[in-house]
């Protein structure tokens, strides 16, 4: 049992090591000519990840206690 927890703590490793790496990607230079409106935050993306996370958290709880 207790291989099945440390192979389901590696698989959630590697996962969360790739939502990571999704923050770092490149961001395109605006052009000279025309310049993008600023990115903003209305919260909603906050909101999502805040959900996401809690989702896990309970997914992984739910697992460990079953």
């Amino acid at each position: 049992m207790s291989s099945i927890k440390a192979s389901a703590l590696i698989f959630l490793a590697f996962f969360l090591s790739g939502l990571l790496e999704l923050s770092y990607g490149q961001i395109m230079a605006p052009s000279p000519a025309v310049a993008p409106p600023p990115i903003s935050s209305d919260g909603k993306m906050i909101d999502q990840g805040i959900a996401y996370a809690l989702m896990l958290i309970a997914l992984l709880v739910t697992y460990l206690i079953h």
